[in-house]
């Protein structure tokens, strides 16, 4: 990508910026949205089921009709695998296509993956034990959506739209976040299983990754092709946060257009 002489004395100039995340947290609004923008994410990122799947494999192919230990175990190594390799879906494609489309995609595969390892539990693996392989290929198809979209994509978006600033304090809400959400999913994947029934967690989770996308619409900006500095012009311009892609940044009435955040004095 050809960079102007602007550009690069953009960059440089924000390189200078020392991080100071706290007091922006303190002192402006701006920042203050670009991090419940952040949580968003990772809370999105966790509450698709990927770690119910991750965490409690062999159970779920338990409930599927595979008894066997060994099974469980290999088709836990096969989640593993599928899961590595279909990253590289979103490496070959999140500059080409943008991180929004991929997404979309990603909830729309995830959605009707887990709905339909959902209808089949109801349908009763016990006495349908052929169902058993068709829940897998779901849940397998699952991991495929997960990985291509919001496993590596919600990471990205973290990581550019929080101004130089304050990317240190925003990073570490991110990743906080991301590690409660963990915790708190995989403590309650089994009482779901108790009070909802098998079938009908999965719907649950399946529903959620459908209704993400609404979160996505309304709130994540699309940030292909668009600068650190430009996202972060616009974050502090006052634009909606659905905006902070765009290439050219307004002026809001009543607030000043600064790409960098200045401490207060």
């Amino acid at each position: 990508m050809h960079l102007d002489e602007a550009e690069i004395k953009e960059i440089e100039d924000n390189l200078k910026v020392k991080q100071n995340g706290f007091e922006m947290f303190k002192t402006n609004p701006n920042f203050r949205r670009v991090i419940g923008l952040g949580v968003g994410l990772q809370l999105i990122q966790q509450l698709t089921g990927i770690n119910v799947v991750m965490y409690f494999a062999p159970t779920i192919f338990k409930i599927a009709g595979f008894a066997d230990t060994n099974a469980q175990m290999w088709g836990t190594v096969i989640v593993g695998i599928i899961n590595v390799l279909a990253t590289f879906i979103a490496i070959a494609f999140v500059d080409k296509l943008g991180r929004k489309p991929i997404m979309y995609a990603g909830f729309v595969t995830m959605g009707l993956a887990m709905i339909t390892v959902g209808m089949l539990f109801n349908m009763g693996i016990e006495k349908h034990p052929e169902l058993g392989y068709l829940a897998i290929f779901a849940l397998l198809i699952f991991i495929i959506g997960f990985a291509m979209s919001a496993g590596p994509i919600i990471w990205v978006l973290c990581s550019e739209i929080y101004p130089l600033a304050g990317r240190d304090l925003g990073v570490t809400f991110s990743t906080a976040t991301n590690w409660i959400a963990n915790a708190i999913v995989g403590m309650t994947f089994l009482l779901l299983l108790a009070g909802l029934g098998n079938g009908n967690t999965f719907l649950l989770y399946g529903a959620l990754n459908i209704l993400f996308i609404i979160f996505f619409v309304i709130f994540v900006p699309e940030t292909k092709g668009v600068s650190l500095e430009k996202i972060e012009a616009n974050l502090m311009s006052g634009l909606p946060l659905k905006q902070l892609g765009q290439s050219r940044a307004r002026i809001v009435a009543g607030l000043t257009h600064e790409p960098t955040y200045h401490p207060r004095h």
